[in-house]
């Protein structure tokens, strides 16, 4: 189990590293985006920070990935974020599915590996 949690960790790090790098850096153009995913891409840069912040986090999130260093908080932080690209994937461009429940899979199975450094969190008290 601790090596299957190795490697989902660095591939999740290594995916939110490339997208976010991407992303803050321009280094590729964007694609032409048509209908509701125009929308709602619009509606992300017109918020000027919104896309911006996500992409940090990201960063942040998979550095902690990379690295091996608070991974259990790592995995709560980019669960938001993983669950927007899901969604968005399910009500919008159904085209990134297959990663976007690739990612959530991942996400859950960290959740459930580092569970017992959520028991203080998680204790009725």
């Amino acid at each position: 189990m601790k090596i299957a949690s190795i490697i989902v960790r660095v591939l999740m790090g290594l995916m939110f590293a490339f997208a976010s790098i991407v992303v803050l850096f321009k280094l590729m153009p964007q694609p032409e985006q048509t209908g509701n995913v125009k929308i709602f891409m619009d509606g992300m840069t017109a918020s000027v920070y919104l896309m911006t912040t996500v992409k940090i986090v990201e960063l942040v999130c998979a550095i902690a990935f990379l690295s091996g260093r608070f991974v259990a908080l790592a995995t709560v932080v980019i669960f938001p974020i993983n669950l927007n690209i899901l969604l968005f994937h399910v009500f919008l461009e159904p085209s990134g599915l297959i990663l976007a429940i690739l990612l959530i899979l991942g996400n859950l199975f960290l959740a459930y590996y580092y569970r017992d450094k959520y028991k203080s969190i998680l204790a009725a008290k």
